[in-house]
């Protein structure tokens, strides 16, 4: 049976847009796989990749510029990766770069993140080894949170026994929540500590007062720290000193003397030990007394002689000469 033209033309077009398609998929597979530009290789050394599949995009600071071309097992810790990058990108890349395995989303694919390096190293260039930081494996995650979570239920287990021992009055903080008597006297107290705090501040202010004007010239320091009156000062102690130094010499012969009194030397002794010689001198002092006032009465008497009145004369004439000059 010969195919008539209008079906000729239906085949032709599905072959053209067939084509058309299987091209346009190469094409678009070819550029994610960076199959039709320019590209160098950079390499990783991991323990675990955690998933890592060939053909996984490589990515640096968010940007996809390159693919996982190679996943090379070389020993039982150590796995390296082979990355397929595009050339313009390795000017950007550094020596300090590290690469990191993550997601893509949260069950996205497994990707390789290329973190730029904060230094100012030379361009990596193509088949460098750059450093790596190992991605923490599910499974210890979830063994961390866990443990974790086991914690948590303990913790949250004391704290209620401590809830339910402080809601029954036991224990210090039970005591002060349930116990108004010792409540009040604790905020008692504690009212009074605030009242001697403010005291002692008010204190510590006056103090700081008082010795702030220490300074001043009106006060005892003050004056001290004037130089002039330093220096009188130190003379008036100086003579304070010997002066203290000469009171020590008279003490010490008076003391000499009251030893000598005691053990009966000297006059004095005499006269305190002998009442008969007391009670003799006593009488000689009267006598003599009573003699200067009669001798008295005779002057007088011979002032008033006619014999002796010239001599006496001449004596007041002579005071009284003596007395002008």
């Amino acid at each position: 049976m010969e195919k008539t033209a209008s079906q000729k033309i239906r085949l032709g077009l599905f072959v053209i847009i067939g084509l058309t398609l299987f091209v346009l998929a190469i094409y678009f597979i070819g550029s994610k796989q960076q199959m039709f530009g320019k590209t160098e290789h950079l390499k990783a050394v991991f323990n675990n990749v955690a998933g890592l599949q060939l053909g996984n995009n490589v990515r640096y600071s968010g940007i996809n510029v390159g693919t996982v071309r190679d996943i090379e097992i070389v020993n039982d810790t150590t796995i390296r990766v082979d990355m397929q990058i595009d050339e313009a990108i390795f000017p950007h890349i550094k020596k300090d770069a590290i690469a990191t395995i993550g997601s893509d989303g949260l069950v996205g694919n497994v990707i390789i993140n290329i973190i730029p390096g904060k230094g100012n190293l030379p361009a990596v260039q193509p088949g460098d080894i750059i450093q790596s930081n190992n991605r923490v494996r599910t499974d210890d995650m979830l063994a961390t949170l866990n443990v974790t979570n086991e914690n948590a239920a303990q913790l949250t287990i004391e704290l209620l026994k401590i809830t339910n021992d402080i809601n029954n009055g036991k224990g210090t903080i039970g005591v002060l929540l349930r116990d108004t008597v010792m409540s009040k006297d604790l905020k008692e107290t504690i009212r009074n500590l605030r009242i001697t705090s403010e005291k002692t501040s008010q204190t510590m202010d006056h103090l700081n007062k008082q010795i702030a004007s220490l300074d001043n010239k009106d006060n005892v320091i003050g004056v001290m720290k004037d130089t002039i009156v330093g220096n009188k000062i130190r003379r008036v102690i100086t003579n304070l000193d010997a002066s203290s130094q000469e009171i020590n010499k008279v003490v010490s012969n008076l003391n000499v003397t009251i030893l000598n009194i005691k053990e009966g030397k000297g006059a004095i002794n005499y006269l305190s030990n002998d009442p008969k010689l007391v009670t003799k001198i006593d009488s000689t002092m009267t006598n003599i007394n009573e003699a200067s006032k009669k001798l008295n009465e005779n002057l007088e008497a011979l002032k008033s002689n006619f014999l002796f009145r010239g001599y006496f004369k001449k004596q007041e004439k002579a005071k009284k000469k003596a007395a002008k000059k």
